[in-house]
């Protein structure tokens, strides 16, 4: 039922971790610290995720191969070190330094430098042999990467501090791992299997950084709790497999050039919700990464995959489990 929406699904996962910032800054007015923040986000999840499969035993395997269950990713041990890995290694890697790197510049550079990410995704996956530069994919590219600059820059500030700026590229480049791994299983693995998989090795890291550093305060009251919720099951239940079903329908650069819509709809979010007016450079800027969508649009599937290289029969699209 969802063959051929491949973009409107990575739109989706676009804007539920655009809304991510708005819960963050709504969350930390409540006193959550970030330490906490990450902790929940990831544990509560992880356990959303697990109880879905228990309680939709159909969801462990995938509709188009029955032999893509949750024993068969249990029962290979290299297949299930990478999903924990892309949780362990991807996610809390990533969340870890796109923090430090917060402490030392302003958010909008930050996302300025970490939204390079589609173009390193792009050129790395037609380095690797995954995806063709066609001209179409060039224009959006470019289209995508000119219009986030222009929301972001039109947000203020561009002081830039060294330190930040190399965690900031860490980020980036931590998240282009991400991707490409996950590209590599999103096929072999059940979307439901692969996300609970993912948020139980950050969590995993995430429990081990916080008995290293002392613990964290929970201490909070019902309303951060409330908006820690809605990360949780917003942008990141709902984001991530939607994210993972847009991915296998999509390629990683499609994917990754789709999720420059995230901070167009943070920054129209934080218009509505915090009173931070958008700028007409901003407006401009959302109007170029909305015409991206619209030439991905137009080619309407992932592309062929170069004719020297072999698909394996675990790449074939399969349905979403």
């Amino acid at each position: 039922m969802l063959d051929g929406m491949g973009i409107a699904l990575c739109l989706l996962s676009a804007a539920c971790f655009g809304a991510m910032a708005i819960f963050g800054k709504l969350a930390y007015a409540a006193d959550v610290s970030p330490a906490a923040l990450l902790l929940v986000r990831f544990g509560l999840a992880a356990a959303l995720l697990w109880a879905l499969l228990l309680l939709r035993p159909g969801l462990r395997r995938s509709p188009g191969s029955p032999e893509r269950t949750t024993d068969s990713v249990l029962s290979t041990p290299t297949l299930l070190a990478t999903c924990l890995g892309l949780g362990a290694v991807g996610y809390a890697a990533q969340a870890s330094l796109y923090f430090a790197a917060l402490e030392l510049m302003d958010a909008s550079v930050l996302s300025l430098i970490f939204y390079t990410y589609p173009l390193l995704v792009t050129l790395v996956a037609v380095l690797l042999g995954r995806d063709r530069l066609t001209p179409g994919r060039c224009a959006a590219l470019v289209a995508a990467s000119c219009g986030t600059l222009l929301v972001l820059i039109g947000a203020g500030s561009v002081d830039l501090h060294p330190l930040g700026a190399a965690l900031a590229f860490g980020t980036a480049a931590t998240y282009t791992v991400y991707i490409l791994v996950a590209d590599t299983v999103v096929g072999r693995v059940p979307a439901v299997v692969l996300a609970a998989l993912v948020m139980t090795g950050a969590t995993v890291t995430m429990t081990a950084r916080t008995l290293v550093t002392g613990g964290v305060d929970l201490g909070f009251g019902v309303q951060g709790w409330f908006w820690l919720a809605c990360i949780a099951v917003v942008s990141t239940v709902v984001a991530m497999l939607t994210f993972f079903a847009g991915l296998r329908r999509t390629g990683p650069s499609t994917a990754a050039i789709l999720s420059t819509f995230e901070p167009v709809v943070t920054t129209t979010l934080a218009a509505l919700t915090l009173g931070e007016l958008l700028t007409p450079l901003q407006l401009t800027g959302g109007l170029l990464v909305l015409s991206s969508v619209a030439v991905l649009q137009l080619r309407g599937k992932r592309p062929d995959r170069p004719s020297d290289v072999p698909v394996p029969a675990s790449k074939q699209p399969v349905g979403v489990g």
